[in-house]
C-alpha cells in the first residue's frame, strides 16, 4: 500500500466520521469545523511541524465524536444539564477516543481526543491530568474549543463578546490552560479567532 493512498484512506476515514457527527448533530460537526480552523492556524505559531499540525488539525475535527454517544435529549436539552446529565456528558471524551481506538492509524488522534477536557490545574476530566502530563495536542484543543463555545450563542445564554472572551481566556491561564498556547492566541486574536467561520445558526 502506498503512502499517498495510506494517506487519501487516513483523511477519508476522517470525513466519514464527520458525516456521522452531521447525521447526529450539525451544530456539534459544525463546532468541530471552527474549532479545527483556529487549530489549524494556531499551530504553525507554537512552531508545530506540517505533521503535527495536520494529525491536530484531524483531532480538533473529530474532539466530539463521542457525542454520538449522549441521548438526544441531553445534547439538545435547552438550559443547564441535571447533575446526572452533566455526568453522562462528561464520558463523550472517552466514548470518543474508544471509538477512534479502534483504527492503529488513529492511536495518536484518540489520545489526544480523549484528554481534550483535561485542565492544567487538573480539575478536568476524565483523569484529572495536570500540567505537561496533558498530551500538547490536547492541550492546543482545550483553548480554541472554549473560544468556540464562549463565543457561540447557546439556548442558555447569548454569545460572549471578543472582548469578554478574551479576559476569561486571560484570567484562566494556568487554570484551565496552557500559558504558552493561551498566550500565543491572546497575541493572534484577530489572526486566528476573529476568521472563524461561523454557521449562521449559531450567531
Amino acid at each position: 500500500m502506498s503512502d499517498d493512498f495510506e494517506k487519501i484512506l487516513y483523511h477519508d476515514v476522517i470525513e466519514s466520521i464527520i458525516a456521522a457527527m452531521e447525521a447526529k448533530d450539525y451544530h456539534t460537526a459544525d463546532h468541530s469545523r471552527r474549532v479545527g480552523d483556529m487549530v489549524l492556524e494556531l499551530c504553525p505559531l507554537l512552531g508545530l511541524s506540517i505533521k503535527d499540525t495536520e494529525e491536530i488539525h484531524l483531532a480538533a475535527h473529530v474532539h466530539d465524536i463521542g457525542k454520538i454517544g449522549v441521548p438526544d435529549y441531553i445534547l439538545s436539552k435547552p438550559g443547564p444539564l441535571s447533575e446526572m446529565e452533566w455526568s453522562i456528558m462528561k464520558m463523550h471524551p472517552v466514548t470518543g477516543a474508544d471509538i477512534l481506538s479502534h483504527s492503529s492509524a488513529l492511536e495518536y488522534i484518540s489520545k489526544i481526543v480523549k484528554h481534550h477536557h483535561e485542565r492544567w490545574d487538573g480539575k478536568g476530566y476524565p483523569l484529572g491530568l495536570a500540567g505537561e502530563k496533558i498530551p500538547y495536542g490536547s492541550r492546543i484543543i482545550t483553548v480554541c474549543d472554549s473560544i468556540d463555545a464562549m463565543l457561540s450563542n447557546r439556548a442558555y445564554r447569548s454569545a460572549l463578546t471578543s472582548q469578554e472572551c478574551k479576559e476569561e481566556i486571560r484570567k484562566n491561564i494556568e487554570i484551565m490552560y496552557d500559558r504558552s498556547i493561551a498566550e500565543c492566541v491572546l497575541s493572534n486574536w484577530e489572526y486566528i479567532v476573529e476568521g472563524r467561520k461561523h454557521n449562521a445558526d449559531n450567531k
